[in-house]
């Protein structure tokens, strides 16, 4: 029997809650759901206004894997949808998660949340910069976060503030808040940023995407501010064998991670994450706060 739950005045039809997801710690779905419902109030402002894209696993990570950007068949009247600009569909509508009863609806279909750098109302007018540090084997997040501690900087001296967060998987994302600008200037910058990097670490950066430029490389992927790409949202789960977040970290456990070679200090599990909220508050803040944010050079 399905069992039947009411959130924010929905019910919701909530099923499979102990099919194991992530197979090395036996998490089940029901764990994940709790896990969202605890931590909606700091993903949500990170969906909010924003089309969704889901990568869904339904079997766990070793199942089928698939993108969608349309509204899953089914999609309840009262999920918010917007239109999309897409030359592939004219007439493309993207689910919003703006409120509690739409995240557990989604979060219900095993689904990685993905968002663009814009909102629905600005579509392709960024509001911030994400630069995602991909590493290349044998290189780990450790080197992640020395190019991170070095795109801080650089980022600094051009006026911008850049945060830390966990990819989820190998790597580590910079995302940075900018003033309101067209994603073709933005996705110019970034690439400006990451050719630089590689000048000034030849040895450790790569901003090219080709395998073979890339082993105990970094490569700084600045592809993702191109407004048809989306980036791993904040707090979303991602399909892994271990239930790994997307998480927020302090430039102190990005310093240590660099200087201790230790990349297991970076593996952030689902339920760690309501602790460091309460330790550490929303480290992503800033981005809600239009101070922050600075103009693209």
């Amino acid at each position: 029997m399905t069992p039947i739950t009411e959130v924010e005045g929905r019910r919701l039809s909530l099923s499979n809650l102990d099919k194991v997801l992530h197979p090395a710690t036996g998490t089940t779905k029901g764990e994940l759901l709790h896990y969202y419902a605890t931590v909606g109030p700091a993903i949500l402002p990170h969906l909010r206004d924003r089309p969704v894209s889901f990568l869904r696993y339904p079997d766990g990570p070793d199942g089928q894997l698939f993108f969608t950007k349309n509204p899953p068949p089914g999609t309840p009247a009262w999920v918010k949808t917007t239109p999309v600009p897409r030359s592939d569909a004219p007439r493309a509508r993207q689910v919003m998660v703006q409120d509690l009863a739409s995240l557990m609806w989604a979060a219900n279909l095993v689904v990685e949340f993905h968002t663009p750098q814009w909102r629905a109302g600005a579509p392709a007018v960024a509001d911030r910069l994400v630069l995602d540090l991909d590493p290349g084997p044998p290189a780990t997040v450790v080197e992640c976060c020395r190019v991170a501690l070095h795109l801080r900087e650089r980022l600094a001296a051009d006026g911008l503030t850049a945060y830390a967060k966990t990819s989820g998987s190998k790597g580590l994302h910079l995302l940075v808040p900018v003033t309101p600008t067209p994603s073709e200037e933005v996705s110019a910058y970034a690439r400006r940023l990451a050719v630089d990097a590689e000048a000034e670490l030849p040895r450790l950066v790569v901003h090219r995407m080709a395998k073979a430029l890339r082993p105990g490389k970094v490569f700084v992927d600045h592809s993702q501010n191109a407004a048809a790409k989306t980036t791993a949202t904040p707090y979303t789960l991602r399909a892994r064998p271990l239930p790994s977040v997307s998480a927020p970290v302090t430039w102190d456990e990005v310093a240590d991670t660099a200087e201790s070679g230790a990349p297991e200090r970076l593996v952030l599990l689902l339920d760690s994450i309501g602790p460091r909220l309460e330790t550490y508050g929303e480290l992503l803040a800033p981005l809600f706060d239009p101070s922050a944010a600075g103009p693209v050079p």
